[in-house]
């Protein structure tokens, strides 16, 4: 993976780990099928009028869209109202990697090498010390609900790579645009109209900026970089940079939450870290086998 690629993926990640404490302050002044529905419109409008659709079929886009706004954001984010804290949410939700890779084997035929393999199971041990040690509160409806979440975000992860290397900033403002009908018909079932007009009469300055944080930082970017990166690298190359997430989530919530870091943490965070290296940097520190005598060009 070149170097710029790498630091482009890091930088996803990292919108993505802090995020995690912004949607539970989010949360604070609205519901959750509704900021996911204001989340998607933001991420849609007004940037229609501007980028065309992109070269793919639309059930693509369409797909796209409902997996990524309804299964793995309405769904995350109604977990996270009162079921999951946003660090645990954070850990969970990227099971999503070992089902993207997964997938990947079953439906594209993709080969994952031994010294993936090596570097997925570091960066699991590391999600298992975070694991055995959060004290965050977590239901079995949350847990499941997150977990489908993640499942839904692997499916939409499989879908984007399948589209190919297409313009991903137009893909997601078209595909976003998809998730917007169904986030409001469940906002308009489940939360009920009344709750969905009081939030939106309530919601000051600072809920705007994160709603619209939500759509040009998280979603505009992150995903469109993430989708980009996905149609040039294999999933087994991409995906297990997102198992730094939890690292920059722990992190933010220590800054803004005055949250502790204790060895465990840290220990953690090297695992996570340690088995990303390999994934990343073996290809380079492998070797190059010599060529045969007689293959050289002219």
């Amino acid at each position: 993976m070149p170097l710029y690629h790498f630091l482009l993926a890091l930088s996803v990640v990292f919108v993505w780990g802090t995020n995690f404490v912004v949607i539970r302050w989010g949360l604070d002044g609205l519901p959750p099928f509704l900021f996911a529905a204001l989340r998607f419109a933001l991420s849609a409008l007004p940037w229609l009028l501007f980028v065309p659709p992109p070269a793919v079929r639309w059930w693509r886009l369409a797909a796209f869209g409902v997996l990524l706004g309804v299964g793995q954001f309405g769904l995350m984010f109604l977990a996270m109202r009162a079921d999951i804290s946003p660090g645990m949410a954070s850990l969970v939700v990227q099971m999503q990697v070992f089902f993207t890779i997964a997938l990947s084997i079953w439906w594209l035929r993709e080969r994952v090498q031994p010294y993936q393999l090596a570097g997925l199971a570091l960066a699991l041990a590391g999600l298992g010390v975070i694991a055995s040690h959060l004290d965050a509160s977590v239901t079995l409806l949350g847990l499941g609900t997150v977990l489908a979440a993640a499942f839904c975000w692997a499916c939409a992860n499989l879908v984007a790579k399948s589209a190919g290397p297409v313009n991903m900033l137009h893909f997601m403002v078209w595909s976003s645009a998809f998730a917007v009908p169904p986030l409001v018909g469940l906002s308009l079932w489940l939360e009920g109209p009344q709750a969905m007009a009081d939030a939106l009469r309530h919601a000051g300055p600072g809920i705007w900026a994160n709603v619209l944080w939500q759509a040009v930082g998280n979603t505009l970017f992150g995903y469109g970089a993430w989708n980009w990166l996905l149609a040039r690298h294999p999933a087994a190359t991409i995906t297990p940079m997102a198992l730094l997430v939890p690292v920059f989530g722990l992190s933010a919530s220590a800054l803004s939450l005055g949250e502790a870091m204790p060895a465990w943490k840290l220990l953690a965070c090297a695992l996570v870290l340690a088995g990303l290296a390999l994934i990343v940097l073996w290809p380079r520190w492998r070797p190059t086998s010599p060529a045969a005598p007689g293959s050289g060009g002219t």
